[in-house]
């Protein structure tokens, strides 16, 4: 069956190395970046360039009963694209085209290959934007951002990827090529299919195309940042930023130990020796109004008792300063090993939970750091802790589990935008409820009634075989 299977594949696809099958490649393929999640040995890796090789594939696997496991570039946080014992990793790297770029309609249509970052330098030369920024935005794919509904810094002001998508194409579990959504501006044509697919995770079908829609390109941002001597000040002025009317293009928080890691990283001081929180917030708006619309931020972080507020409309100055949050991942990594949480909350409600999560973090003898989208209350809790010690693995396991817990206590959700992936089914319930459940498991039967697609992603049917990365 295994060597029917591979001739199978092997006939679908086309070029070198669109088939790969040595264990010491497929290996590279076999989880993401979250060091909790399972994974297993995948029997196949397959690179299809078409939708009609994505087609090809998946009846082969179907025909075979082998799961198929989608996979972009591999940059997601949860697990949902790791694979599971003896399953074909399906990548869609090789799918990397902008197909349309539509100036007058405001919309571009890509394969799920294409790097964010690429389609968001393409729009630009037309004058066009599209907002979606997760910080792997030079790396990651759209594919996996559809999947998995991917957010980013700006999403307070612009959204998630979601908001940009008019329509798809996916291949369904029998192998047949489903087109939902449109390209007109409106259109309520039957049940939103669209939106189902997005934030799938893979487990409904493979997207092979994407008409999303894009904006105008908004003007160079100006940029403010304020330091803060207690997490408690720097909430209090997420808060009164909302209640004044303001709309960042970004409002970032950093607590002091991602601070201070991304400063090390940076060979930069960021921040005094007594600062607890930043805030980083950044206006786009047109002319005069982008001024106004710093200083009115920076009065606001005054009177919140900011220790320190700096302003700046330099775009080179800026983007150094929003740099320090986008590698601050990279600067706790290379502190040692991270747990990488997402949960969001109510804005209200965000210095609890960076307070709670240094609780946490004492209870466990560990270290936990916080940053976030202050702007959406999407934040990311780090826990820091020895990769070779498997006694701090453990009280890692248990503080990431904690924060969890946290976050629903504080009216939030264990995701904001990476996803549950193969780590937090457990949790889906504790938020969604039983009945909401059993709608999701019913999708699931309906488009994937034999269970190939993605296993154990999203809802926790996990097959025997898988591990946990340690």
């Amino acid at each position: 069956m295994t060597a029917a299977l591979l001739d199978a594949l092997r006939a679908a696809l086309d070029g070198h190395g669109a088939l790969v099958t040595d264990p010491a490649a497929t290996t590279g393929y076999a989880h993401d970046m979250m060091p909790l999640a399972p994974y297993g040995r995948p029997l196949a890796v397959v690179l299809p360039a078409s939708a009609e090789q994505v087609q090809a594939c998946v009846r082969a696997c179907a025909a075979a009963g082998v799961p198929i496991v989608p996979r972009g570039a591999g940059t997601g946080l949860t697990g949902a694209a790791n694979a599971v014992d003896g399953c074909v990793v399906l990548a869609t790297t090789r799918m990397n085209r902008i197909l349309e770029l539509d100036p007058d309609n405001r919309l571009a249509v890509v394969e799920p290959g294409v790097v964010n970052q690429d389609l968001k330098t393409a729009a630009a030369a037309h004058g066009l934007y599209y907002p979606p920024d997760p910080s792997s935005l030079d790396t990651c794919t759209l594919g996996g951002n559809l999947a998995t509904n991917a957010g980013g810094l700006c999403c307070g002001k612009y959204g998630v990827t979601g908001d940009y998508v008019l329509g798809l194409e996916a291949v369904l579990a029998d192998g047949s090529l489903l087109r939902t959504g449109r390209r007109t501006v409106k259109g309520v044509a039957g049940y939103d299919l669209t939106r189902l697919l997005v934030g799938s995770e893979g487990t409904l079908g493979i997207i092979t195309r994407a008409t999303l829609a894009l904006r105008p390109l908004p003007a160079v941002p100006g940029t403010v940042v304020a330091a803060f001597d207690s997490v408690a000040q720097a909430g209090a002025s997420v808060n009164r930023i909302v209640r004044a009317g303001l709309v960042p293009s970004l409002m970032e928080i950093m607590d002091a130990t991602s601070l201070r890691a991304s400063s090390a990283y940076l060979g930069t001081e960021l921040v005094g020796e007594g600062d607890q929180a930043l805030l980083l917030c950044q206006s786009d708006a047109p002319g005069a109004a982008r001024e106004a619309e710093l200083d009115h931020m920076e009065r606001v972080f005054r009177q919140a008792g900011a220790v320190y507020t700096h302003a700046t409309q330099d775009a080179a100055e800026g983007a150094l300063l929003l740099r320090a949050r986008r590698v601050s991942l990279a600067a706790l990594e290379a502190r040692g090993a991270c747990m990488t949480e997402d949960v969001a909350v109510p804005r209200t409600r965000i210095a609890e939970l960076i307070e709670g999560c240094t609780r946490i973090g004492t209870d466990a003898g560990l270290t936990v750091a916080v940053v976030g989208h202050a702007g959406d209350g999407n934040m990311h809790p780090t826990v820091l802790y020895d990769g070779a010690d498997t006694g701090q693995y453990a009280r890692a396991r248990t503080a990431f589990d904690a924060i969890l817990a946290l976050a629903l206590s504080l009216g939030g959700t264990i995701t904001g935008e990476h996803g549950v992936g193969k780590l937090k089914q457990d949790w889906l319930e504790r938020e969604l409820g039983p009945v909401a459940l059993r709608v999701h498991q019913g999708l699931k039967d309906a488009l994937d009634p034999a269970g190939l697609f993605n296993p154990g992603a999203v809802l926790a049917r996990r097959p025997t075989g898988t591990r946990r990365a340690t």
